[in-house]
């Protein structure tokens, strides 16, 4: 019997991949033309598309905020597990990115869902706490590294108890178990590795780290 995970190689990578994965030949397309418009590659992989969508949809959610959408990639992949009536706020920054959004949403048969907040997330979510009474089910985060753990304490009230906390990058690009990174920005790790310790010791979450991707760490409201 195992006591360990089983490490994944990127055969087994691909395997999950192969079988697991949400990714339609539509949101391939949206990063092709989000790099043509000189929005940068990144995204959550083909493999974390389904794990998002099962996470919504177990907990019934109808509410989602997504803090960094690029070029919309996973906002349009949890907009995807919600309800016709459901509701997605989409923050990102940069106003080009956020036209880009707007206008894949809309491809997407989801205006009436995603809605963008455009400009500094931190100020744009403590507006709409500030001028709704909101509620989220679930809450995303994959923004800038460094504002992470302060994107949980501004979000966590307004979560609903039995509500998601997840954030991308857990794993810190490979880089987060070691104590002397190699990368070029190291604060990012920092920050990243912080933001894990505050979910995982957080008196009203349990959260969990799930290695797909680059790692996503979950937490259930639960007080």
């Amino acid at each position: 019997m195992a006591t360990r995970s089983t490490y994944l190689t990127d055969e087994l990578n691909d395997y999950i991949a192969t079988r697991f994965s949400s990714e339609s030949a539509a949101l391939r397309l949206l990063n092709i033309q989000a790099l043509d418009a000189g929005i940068p590659a990144i995204s959550i992989s083909p493999e974390q598309t389904n794990f998002l969508q099962v996470m919504l949809r177990s907990i019934g959610a109808t509410t989602v905020l997504e803090i960094g959408s690029l070029a919309g990639y996973s906002a349009i992949v949890m907009a995807q597990a919600l309800p016709s009536y459901g509701v997605l706020y989409a923050c990102e920054y940069d106003p080009t990115h956020a036209q880009f959004i707007r206008g894949k949403a809309r491809e997407f048969g989801f205006e009436s869902v995603i809605h963008v907040l455009e400009g500094a997330a931190l100020q744009t979510i403590a507006r709409l706490l500030e001028t709704t009474d909101v509620t989220f089910d679930a809450v995303f985060i994959d923004a800038d590294k460094v504002n992470y753990s302060a994107y949980l304490d501004l979000v966590l009230p307004r979560v609903r108890l039995g509500g998601l906390i997840i954030g991308d990058n857990a794993l810190a690009w490979g880089e987060v178990a070691r104590s002397a990174t190699t990368l070029f920005e190291p604060h990012n790790v920092q920050a990243l590795d912080a933001f894990n310790n505050h979910m995982c010791t957080h008196p009203q979450l349990q959260s969990t780290l799930v290695p797909l991707g680059d790692g996503m760490v979950v937490g259930l409201k639960i007080a």
